[in-house]
């Protein structure tokens, strides 16, 4: 049994958008809303899903900065007021749990060895799966149904 690590991404970058307004906000190709459900507006900093009445920024990001062809970038919400989450290990946010995931594995060349597609609540037993291979550096997980980065998973 491999264990694992999931932190959200660094809050610092964002929090200087959250005062621009609208117009500036589209120079960076961002916009604003605000959460009208719950679930529905998965925080990558929080590591949740953002309360009714909420503020967010929809915004792309770069998710995947290695030098391969797996660079890729893709939209993100993230809650005003958030900070980075780190939670304790092998423990998968309920984020996850409730929605389905690609479940994506890379080696230290950032190229993907292995990908799956599993129920939010299985995502923990691929990730083991994955991680059994020496050759899987990271993991990222993704939401299957919009392609949207949910979050990195590291060796623990």
């Amino acid at each position: 049994m491999s264990s694992f690590q999931i932190v959200g991404i660094d809050h610092r970058p964002f929090e200087a958008l959250f005062e621009l307004d609208d117009a500036q906000l589209r120079e960076h190709g961002a916009v604003r809303c605000i959460a009208t459900e719950y679930p529905g507006f998965p925080c990558r900093v929080g590591l949740d899903d953002a309360a009714v009445g909420d503020e967010l920024l929809l915004l792309p990001f770069e998710h995947q900065p290695g030098n391969s062809p797996y660079r890729a970038s893709g939209p993100i919400f993230v809650r005003r007021g958030a900070t980075r989450a780190k939670l304790p290990e092998s423990v998968i946010p309920s984020y996850v749990t409730r929605r389905l995931i690609s479940v994506r594995a890379y080696d230290d060349s950032h190229m993907m060895v292995d990908a799956a597609v599993r129920e939010g609540a299985d995502a923990a037993s691929e990730i083991e799966r994955q991680f059994a291979n020496a050759a899987v550096a990271y993991i990222h997980l993704h939401n299957a149904k919009r392609g949207c980065y949910s979050c990195r998973v590291d060796r623990a």
